[in-house]
């Protein structure tokens, strides 16, 4: 299992094996071109009526049409949402905003935005668009299903703050937004849901702050600009996240020293390719260079895929759906009609009957969570030269087509044909038992 680290500083600074890091180093190159794409809760929703005299009943859940009139932190003309100041005592303030705001307290230890986003211009690549429409609705079908919250961004909150760098403005917006939720989760857009039943083991971050997929002795032993892959994070909605991403963001480009931190990154990851400061490797300097600060409040990830390289996981869609409905053929309550509301109930039975203990990877029975198309470039058409691209896009839609059938059979219909998105073939009542 990975695992972090944390301690005060200015920043309260609050299944790995041979093959995935060979993987790694081919990962190297394909960074280099995703690095120019930009941008990566959980609610219950309320019914709110009027009396007749206008004053507003909350019938169940959160009540979203109390604000009261008392000054709170939104009210002081100093806080700022920009990336370039930085937000003090923000764990007070939002256990005042939780008093003042009752009904959203029940549940919100685990609750989760998500957020994620693109260029604010037309993609260069003419099918980019529908891509990026595509891995939005993806994102939207996993949020709904689990009942998070999802914010999508299409312009830059910083205009220094561009390409990678980009999402740190965002993140940090959204904290300031939800003081709600407990968790941001940023999702690169080009990172596809291939298990919409999966559930982030949030009870295993328990004392951490950040949640990032990645490998320890990639970042100290051998230490690589791949030994984490920052397209995919969970971070808590706390001051240390705050601290953390105001040292951070002091290696990007609002930094009169950007330009110094790329070759002292580059002295360090000797795989490094390219010469400009980027977030990935200045969250792994921190790691490396900070380690009894950063390490005990960071969770590197590596028992299931939070984020898997496409290359290693678009070849086994058939093998794995065949595991998947050979379970389905064993136990009846998988073939089960139901709500989708209720998807869960059914995430949470396969994985105690079958999947308990099972770690992601090759060779495994689980699904990989994240598929993330690094090197690809579906906007801008750049993608790494050491494939085709058109490989990109078709394996993006075979990968879009086996996620979406997760979430079109509650719906009784499915992709038969993981190639085309349409039309969709309607299930027999007992599928996988009853024949096509």
């Amino acid at each position: 299992m990975g695992k972090y680290g944390g301690a005060k500083t200015k920043t309260t600074v609050c299944l790995s094996d041979g093959a995935i890091f060979l993987a790694g180093a081919f990962m190297s190159l394909t960074l280099v071109w995703s690095y120019f794409s930009i941008f990566s809760p959980s609610f219950t929703f309320t019914f709110t009526g009027l009396r007749h005299g206008g004053e507003p009943v909350q019938c169940s859940g959160l009540n979203m049409q109390l604000d009261p009139r008392e000054p709170g932190f939104y009210d002081d003309p100093d806080l700022s949402y920009s990336i370039e100041k930085s937000i003090t005592n923000w764990d007070e303030k939002r256990h005042e905003w939780f008093k003042s705001h009752p009904s959203f307290k029940p549940g919100s230890e685990n609750r989760i935005l998500m957020v994620t986003g693109s260029q604010s211009s037309p993609c260069k690549n003419p099918i980019g668009d529908h891509l990026l429409l595509r891995c939005f609705k993806n994102k939207v079908d996993y949020a709904r299903v689990h009942g998070h919250e999802i914010f999508y961004s299409n312009a830059l909150l910083h205009p220094k703050m561009n390409s990678y760098w980009a999402k740190l403005p965002v993140v940090k917006a959204a904290m300031l937004a939800h003081p709600e939720a407990e968790w941001i989760w940023w999702v690169d857009s080009d990172a596809i849901f291939t298990d919409m039943e999966f559930k982030p083991p949030l009870h295993r971050y328990r004392q951490h702050n950040l949640v990032v997929h990645g490998w320890p002795n990639i970042i100290y032993d051998k230490p690589s600009w791949t030994a984490l892959n920052a397209g995919v994070f969970l971070i808590r909605n706390c001051q240390w996240s705050m601290d953390l991403i105001d040292t951070w963001k002091s290696m990007g480009p609002v930094s009169p020293d950007y330009k110094k931190w790329g070759p002292i990154q580059r002295s360090i990851f000797k795989d490094k390719l390219f010469p400009e400061s980027d977030d990935q490797t200045a969250l792994i300097y921190l790691l490396y260079k900070h380690k009894e600060l950063y390490y005990p409040k960071i969770y590197l990830e590596g028992e299931y895929y939070l984020q898997g390289y496409w290359i290693g996981v678009v070849d086994g869609f058939a093998n794995v759906t065949e595991r998947y409905l050979e379970m389905e053929r064993e136990d009846d309550t998988l073939r089960r009609r139901h709500a989708e509301k209720v998807s869960e109930r059914y995430g949470a039975f396969r994985e105690e009957r079958f999947l308990k203990g099972e770690f992601g990877g090759r060779g495994s029975r689980r699904r990989a969570f994240v598929t993330h198309f690094t090197g690809c470039q579906p906007c801008s058409g750049d993608h790494n030269p050491s494939y085709d691209g058109d490989t990109c896009w078709n394996e993006m839609i075979r990968a879009l087509n086996f996620a979406d059938n997760q979430v079109m059979r509650v719906y009784g219909h499915v992709h038969s044909d993981l190639s085309k998105t349409s039309p969709l073939q309607p299930l027999p009542f007992d599928y996988p038992n009853e024949a096509w």
